[in-house]
């Protein structure tokens, strides 16, 4: 586990023992009361005008860690609490474009008490599925989660002074430049003319050179393959290339992680092997993961009867979403642990594909069943970029589980209230964008994360080959590259080699992020616009070279290992970029209202 500060501070007189029924009462109130909502209401607006909305766990570390500094160094953990359950209630805010949904496919609104327990039902599934699996993804393979680790640096920096003395020049910094660019890119003409996205070249300054120019590599090979695609009919011409190729880049990460699973159960195997030979007792799993396993199974089962009991699902297509939610908590979670990027809409859309290749052809019955992917995805991947910050942190993982279930009430309550506070107060949010006229789209409302999902929805009828073939292709890619990066990359001695000289080196680079690019970082090319992915390079080149220049990583010394001046610079600028992205959001709601 990382290196923590001390918690030898004592705490403000009259704030509340930490562990009492007080101290719990007064988190959850900052978390679930102040600070959820706030980020319910942005990311909810966000969506329903943009299409995407910016993830609650910075902003509300940021802002929790105001509630707990009178703790001292301790308060890192109540901190981390607040932004658990805030952004689980923000999270679920911005799933407030299902009722959207199904207001333009011309549904009957089912009553509200429905909609707020199957909501209630997925999202405490996705948490459950989510924690499952951060014994694999933050403990046993401790994949980056940038935003994690950008929470991390913030809640230990601002809730203990020394570290706050010697961090808060390149944090601040980083805020500030992150900030500025977020505001000005609406009002400078030649900076939005650059797409700059400082959260995105934050990202990749946390996650290196290597997986930053991997995905630059998959975006290059999507866009030079444009042509190529418009003549197979997989686009039309104009289109842009990630509407085929983000089904390649789910494809690509579910091969991948499919070669680390069989590594995984191969390894468990021997050692369990081992471990019967000597007879020894058996290793933990973590804390109480018997406990959680079984509470996925039940959250999966009432969401199953939810689907079929209110909303007339065949029992096989909502038994089918459960399923795949399964898989793409784990693929989703590998994207965001890698490059901080969560295809939720993604996921919805490769899940009603497979369904269609199954037989279903009702959009209703599809909305209703992909909604488990796209709420239990994004809940299970929050859960995990938590647990990266609560792994850091050294807190507590129970308590930290306890928090998120606890947001995910309050969130399916704000997510229903955005719904229905929107669509009735802006009614042309409830048109059909998908079957009005160029000169009739609403140019304030343009929705675009709902406009993908009932776009797949009315496709249903055709069950197009190609984006069978697209899946089938990115999956292929993914076994390939993965196995062959074991085969070279993980030779002893094409390590020796790599270590030997500084031509060993470059070779090894180019091999590692070029030639044979991890499919995970690659993937990120084919999900973004090629600007996107040329930001998170430049991120990566940055800091690899300012690490060595610099030496050490660019690490200061009474700093824990993973506070580097990257780390810190590329935290705040993820920071800095979602409080820009949450000033604009609350500005352009109130500027309407």
């Amino acid at each position: 586990m990382p290196m923590v500060p001390t918690e030898a501070a004592p705490r403000t007189a009259w704030l509340p023992p930490p562990g009492s029924w007080q101290y719990h009462v007064l988190l959850g109130a900052a978390g679930m009361l102040v600070l959820g909502p706030l980020g319910g209401v942005a990311a909810a607006y966000m969506n329903f005008s943009l299409g995407f909305f910016v993830g609650g766990q910075v902003l509300a570390g940021i802002l929790g860690s105001v509630v707990t500094a009178g703790y001292g160094a301790s308060g890192r953990h109540g901190a981390n609490y607040i932004q658990t359950a805030a952004a689980s209630v923000a999270g679920m805010g911005g799933m407030a474009v299902v009722l959207q949904a199904m207001a333009w496919l011309g549904m009957a609104q089912p009553p509200l008490w429905q909609l707020l327990l199957y909501l209630l039902c997925i999202g405490m599934f996705g948490v459950g599925v989510g924690m499952l699996y951060t014994p694999l993804l933050v403990d046993r393979m401790q994949l980056t989660f940038p935003s994690g680790l950008a929470v991390a640096n913030i809640l230990r920096a601002l809730t203990d002074a020394a570290l706050l003395r010697r961090s808060v020049a390149r944090l601040g910094g980083g805020m500030a430049l992150g900030l500025a660019s977020g505001l000005g890119a609406p009002r400078l003409p030649w900076l939005a003319a650059l797409d700059l996205s400082a959260a995105t070249f934050g990202a990749g300054m946390i996650v290196g050179a290597r997986v930053g120019v991997a995905a630059l590599v998959g975006g290059l090979a999507g866009w030079a393959m444009t042509p190529w695609f418009v003549a197979a009919g997989w686009l039309a011409p104009g289109e842009p290339y990630r509407k085929a190729t983000f089904l390649v880049a789910l494809g690509m990460i579910m091969g991948a992680a499919a070669v680390d699973l069989a590594q995984l159960l191969a390894q468990a195997c021997r050692q369990w092997r081992a471990g019967r030979e000597q007879r020894g007792p058996a290793p933990r799993r973590g804390p109480a993961m018997g406990w959680v396993a079984a509470w996925a199974l039940l959250w999966g089962a009432a969401t199953v009867a939810a689907g079929v009991a209110w909303f007339g699902q065949p029992l096989g297509y909502q038994l089918m979403a459960v399923l795949l939610a399964l898989v793409f908590a784990l693929v989703n979670g590998i994207s965001v642990g890698m490059v901080d990027q969560n295809p939720i809409s993604s996921a919805f859309v490769l899940s009603v594909i497979l369904m269609a290749a199954a037989g279903l052809r009702a959009p209703q019955v599809g909305l209703i069943a992909a909604t488990v992917l796209l709420v239990a995805t994004a809940e299970a991947s929050d859960m995990q970029q938590d647990r990266s910050t609560g792994w850091r942190l050294g807190s507590d993982r129970m308590v930290q589980f306890g928090y998120q279930v606890a947001g995910i009430v309050v969130g399916a309550l704000v997510a229903v209230a955005m719904a229905r506070l929107f669509l009735q107060a802006y009614p042309v949010l409830g048109l059909d964008q998908t079957s009005l006229p160029a000169e009739q789209q609403p140019a304030r409302w343009t929705s675009a994360m709902t406009y993908k999902i009932v776009g797949v929805l009315h496709g249903l009828s055709q069950n197009r080959a190609d984006q069978h073939m697209a899946v089938a292709v990115g999956l292929a890619i993914g076994l390939v590259t993965a196995v062959l990066r074991r085969v070279v990359l993980g030779r002893p001695a094409w390590q020796r080699f790599a270590r030997s000289s500084r031509g060993g080196q470059a070779a090894d680079f180019v091999l590692d992020a070029v030639v044979l690019p991890s499919p995970y970082a690659s993937s990120f090319g084919g999900f973004v616009n090629l600007a996107a992915a040329g930001w998170m390079a430049a991120g990566g080149v940055v800091a690899s070279v300012g690490a060595a220049v610099g030496g050490a990583g660019g690490h200061r010394p009474g700093l824990p290992q993973d506070m580097s001046t990257a780390s810190l610079l590329g935290g705040g600028l993820i920071a800095g970029d979602a409080l820009a992205a949450l000033a604009i959001g609350v500005t352009g709601l109130l500027a309407i209202t």
